[in-house]
């Protein structure tokens, strides 16, 4: 390969900085580019592909382990069903939905909790009427004074 983007090159046209790259390398999400006859790596526009891929995925809530399985998925196929894009696209869906749930009443208690005027963490924690909802925790600590 007599030409070929240097380090900086597909740094920069992927939105990415050197170190990320030389790491995705280290773990195998990129090939190791060829080197030029002064040793400087040269890589294939390929690899710009490569690393934007790689940060959509991560985008999306795929971990870099994740993103290498499917990687690796995608180039071990040979025409054998491989639980590909697809199916952990379904299964990420579902740690999505999971993660807006549980969000969903984290902010549900936190906006109770700015309505009851709670101030004080142990206070609060200690009163009959705090909405957040660890209080059932410190029952025997509850008193019946007013709330937060």
């Amino acid at each position: 390969m007599s030409a070929g983007l240097r380090s900086g090159q597909v740094a920069q046209a992927a939105g990415v900085n050197v170190q990320t790259l030389r790491y995705y390398e280290r773990r195998g999400l990129l090939a190791e580019p060829e080197r030029s006859e002064g040793g400087h790596r040269l890589y294939g526009e390929d690899a710009v592909t490569a690393l934007r891929v790689i940060k959509a995925a991560q985008r999306l809530g795929f971990t870099l382990e994740e993103v290498a399985e499917l990687l690796e998925a995608g180039r071990h196929r040979h025409g054998r069903p491989v639980a590909g894009l697809r199916d952990r696209a379904v299964a990420k869906l579902a740690e999505v939905d999971a993660k807006i749930a549980d969000l969903t009443t984290i902010r549900t208690a936190l906006v109770a909790a700015v309505d009851a005027g709670c101030d004080d963490l142990a206070i609060c924690a200690s009163s009959a009427c705090c909405p957040i909802p660890f209080t059932d925790l410190a029952e025997e600590n509850r008193n019946a004074g007013p709330c937060c």
